[in-house]
């Protein structure tokens, strides 16, 4: 039997044109037993093959096409772990010290590295007439493990390459075998095919030339098809066969192992999880009382028996630098459902007073490792967290996780409209038609939209558009790095998942996302940049500079002038509530306690609105409108939210009710609401809902209602933990611009750009609120604003056009003794005569009793003609 053991997928990139699934699923159709899958240059494909294989009954065969010095590629087989160690070793190795996408191997660099690797050397690798040097490089290197690979793709070139190919088989006594060098799932993905070649390669259809396909014979066949193809040498099928026989390594024998965490004498990580716990929970919990102590119990017996004390250990080490080094750390995301979590410092919301579901974060059904983000201050500080990791487990014991940039509506439209040859202004309008978030309608189709927006959908070019851009649709484009995922590991990352550096100098990158690395049972860390947190820590260091004390842990839970601030809608630079948006809703909302927070920050989201959410739960809330269940049986989980869905957590709920989901099934469903969500994905997984819905009677406008919410969720599934957090940190924020508007202010306007508002703003809304400014001035102003005597001295980064090296400068200058003059300033800040204008106009001269007109004057009089002024 034929079994193909030459496939590549679209992690490819811009080199074949299906995704892994699809070629699975052909595979299926076709009843290949096996399928072997050789992207270019990595294994980026190779966690989503591996899983889709596995739900198929196909066997994965792993390997990669390397790209070598001098032209052409090496498609190697991983036969053991010890292989694919190698194979990732070899794939570091070529990328390390180059810019991205130029990576070639060396084959000076394979001895030694070749154990468990099976190399097919084709025509690809050795040339239509076989490169002598190279081969016998190959044969030094694999020995009896090269195979000479043999295709056949109805082109002349085979013809002249295959006999050479075959002799160089038989006069070495090496194995041949026949591949057909999948490019695409189907004949009819050649067209795909031809489209990303010219994407790559920067040429219209019209121009590539040689560069488009021969033909559409790359796609997978029937084993039948292939043995008919090769009737004449039907040993090279049976090869074939006895080749992938070997090939029994799968993606379970990873060989990854989690950091130790280093113990005190005589412990273990479990019975120091619990000691560390139970006596933050002391601290946490005052007084520690009996439900809290009963739920940390069931948590730490539940991360006992799946064996994660040492990741808890991990994570409350990170928190433990932060706090020594006096960087302000909260976690968000699911983990803030667990007490553990609270316990340990790593969050700052209270589950079991919120009564968040711990399950969400961790259970032992979903079988996989919790997920726990920090929020750090954005700039420095969120760097040196970042470089603790680094440095505390080594160069190849950590790295960020990769993101996966995909084809979406106006990338799709952009690079498709240029490969046709449309004009600019065309493209323009083929990619601002597109209608993203809203709810799907069955109706409302690409052909449609384009009619509506004035193309003419008989055009053989716009037709030939509608088809191109529904098949490029979630195609990977290429690998770029997670703001912040970090996976790390006992020992080096690079005999487990191939690295690349990273864009920042000491940084790589692995070649899978966070949804790989959770599928492959590798941790992740994500240290998160917000600039909110990084404000709220320079506030507090500005009060405590002026002697007061604020302890964000223990904010007075339902301060009156909080509320009232909210209520009126004053949050100008309040995190998460200072939109025009939520500054309507708050005054509607009218929040009165912290869940209301939680909801206000959660409600206002392109989910919520779209999914018609936000009036019903407003109407309902000031009593408007009845509270009533979209079906009685969800009143449990919808109660809090008056009836209306509003959280990830309440919709994988209602889809276990309704439809009967199982836990896997919820969880397939919680993966397919993220913000990359596939559009296939989400339509299977309407179909599983309404089937559901179906068999316990749900039908019509109630289970249209139910798919509405669930599907409006799509692209901002918002969990309630996660608006826990959130809600933390805006009540921070309202409480110091509510108690201490100097300090908070000072501390946003040193961390632009962020938030909604230009600093212009910002400083009108503050003397709204009685703080006073005070003007740059060269005699007093530091880089950054400070308080002074209660007031906000403006610092010199709000001088327009001025570098930060001549602020450095002066403030180097002035450090050595006060400016007694102009001239004074002028000869001992050596600034250029651009910086000192700039100064000049703002008023900054102003100190040395010049008006801006005479200082701009006496600026271009003054020095000499060699001195700074003027250079």
């Amino acid at each position: 039997m034929y079994l193909e053991l030459h496939t590549s997928s679209a992690f490819s990139f811009l080199r074949a044109s299906s995704l892994p699934e699809d070629l699975v699923a052909r595979a299926a159709e076709l009843g290949h037993p096996v399928l072997a899958l050789l992207d270019r240059d990595g294994l980026s494909g190779a966690p989503r093959f591996f899983k889709a294989a596995r739900q198929a009954g196909i066997r994965p065969i792993f390997g990669a096409e390397l790209t070598l010095q001098g032209g052409g590629f090496l498609p190697l087989l991983v036969e053991s772990q010890a292989g694919y160690r190698n194979l990732c070793q070899l794939i570091t190795a070529m990328k390390a010290g180059v810019p991205k996408g130029e990576g070639r191997l060396a084959l000076s660099a394979l001895p030694g590295r070749t154990a468990g690797l099976v190399a097919l050397a084709g025509a690809a690798t050795l040339g239509t007439k076989p490169d002598g040097e190279r081969l016998a490089a190959l044969l030094r290197a694999f020995g009896k493990d090269l195979a000479i690979e043999i295709q056949r793709h109805r082109r002349r070139s085979d013809e002249v390459a295959n006999p050479a190919l075959l002799q160089v088989a038989e006069a070495h006594g090496l194995l041949a075998v026949a591949s057909n060098g999948v490019r695409h799932a189907r004949a009819k993905g050649r067209a795909l095919l031809d489209v990303l070649t010219c994407i790559r390669e920067k040429k219209t259809l019209a121009s590539a030339g040689r560069l488009l396909s021969d033909n559409a014979e790359r796609h997978l066949k029937a084993s039948r098809q292939m043995e008919a193809l090769f009737r004449d040498r039907p040993e090279l099928i049976a090869n074939g066969e006895a080749l992938a026989d070997r090939l029994r390594f799968t993606l379970d024998d990873l060989g990854y192992r989690f950091p130790q965490y280093p113990l005190p004498p005589g412990e273990t990580e479990f019975s120091y999880l619990c000691e560390v716990t139970r006596a933050g929970a002391q601290d946490r919990y005052r007084p520690y009382h009996d439900k809290a102590r009963r739920q940390i119990e069931h948590e730490l017996a539940v991360i006992g028996k799946l064996g994660l004390a040492g990741y808890f250990l991990i994570v409350w080490d990170l928190v433990n630098f932060c706090r020594r080094e006096g960087i302000l750390a909260q976690g968000r995301g699911s983990a803030a459902n667990s007490a553990v979590c609270y316990s340990l410092g790593i969050t700052a919301v209270d589950p079991v007073g919120m009564e968040l579901l711990f399950e969400r974060f961790l259970s032992e059904e979903r079988g996989e490792w919790p997920d726990i983000d920090l929020d750090l201050p954005s700039g420095d500080r969120r760097e040196r967290v970042i470089r603790y990791v680094y440095d505390r487990y080594g160069e190849r014991g950590a790295a960020m996780t990769a993101n996966v940039i995909t084809y979406r509506d106006r990338s799709a439209s952009r690079e498709i409209g240029k490969v046709l040859g449309i004009l600019p202004l065309e493209i323009d309008r083929l990619a601002r038609f597109h209608r993203s978030f809203e709810y799907v309608d069955p109706e409302d189709t690409l052909e449609r939209r384009l009619g509506e927006a004035g193309f003419d959908r008989e055009d053989r070019t716009i037709r030939l558009f509608s088809r191109l851009f529904a098949e490029i649709q979630d195609l990977p484009r290429h690998l770029g790095q997670h703001s912040g995922g970090m996976v790390i590991a006992q020992g080096a990352l690079d005999g487990v998942v191939p690295l690349e550096p990273a864009s920042m100098p000491g940084r790589v990158v692995i070649q899978w996302d966070k949804e790989d690395c959770a599928d492959l049972g590798i941790v992740k860390v994500d240290l998160l940049g917000l600039g909110m947190m990084a404000a709220l820590q320079d506030s507090l260091s500005l009060l405590r500079e002026t002697g007061v004390e604020v302890d964000l842990a223990h904010l007075p839970p339902d301060d009156p002038q909080v509320y009232s601030l909210l209520r009126r809608a004053d949050t100008v630079g309040v995190f998460q509530v200072e939109s025009r948006a939520q500054m309507a809703t708050l005054p509607r909302m009218k929040p009165e306690r912290f869940y209301d927070l939680v909801v206000e920050v959660a409600i206002i989201r392109p989910g919520p609105i779209v999914g018609q959410m936000v009036h019903p739960y407003l109407d309902r809330r000031n009593g408007r409108a009845p509270v009533v269940y979209p079906h009685p049986s969800l009143e449990p989980i919808l109660k809090r939210t008056l009836g209306v869905p509003l959280f990830q957590e309440q919709l994988l709920r209602m889809a276990m009710t309704v439809a009967g989901f199982s836990g896997g099934e919820a969880e397939e469903l919680r993966r397919a609401l993220g913000f990359k969500r596939s559009e296939a994905r989400m339509r299977e997984i309407e179909v599983k809902l309404r089937a559901g819905m179906k068999a316990q009677g749900i039908e019509g406008e109630t289970a249209d209602d139910i798919v509405r919410s669930i599907s409006s969720f799509a692209l901002y599934g918002f969990p309630e933990s996660h608006a826990a957090s959130f809600a933390l940190i805006a009540y921070a924020s309202a409480y110091l611009k509510a108690h201490h508007p100097a300090a908070f202010t000072c501390a946003l306007l040193n961390n632009q750009p962020m938030g909604f508002y230009h600093p212009f703003t910002l400083v009108k809304d503050a003397q709204r609120h009685r703080v006073s400014f005070r003007p740059v001035e060269v005699t007093r102003s530091d880089w950054d604003c400070r308080l002074e005597e209660g007031a906000v001295r403006l610092g010199l980064r709000y001088v327009a056009g001025l570098r930060q090296a001549a602020g450095e400068s002066l403030l180097a200058a002035r450090a050595e003794g006060a400016f007694v003059s102009l001239q004074d300033f002028v000869d001992r800040s050596r600034l250029r005569r651009g910086d000192l204008q700039k100064l000049a106009e703002v008023g900054a001269l102003n100190a040395f009793g010049l008006t801006r007109r005479s200082a701009l004057w006496q600026v271009e009089k003054a020095g000499r003609p060699s001195g700074p002024v003027f250079d």
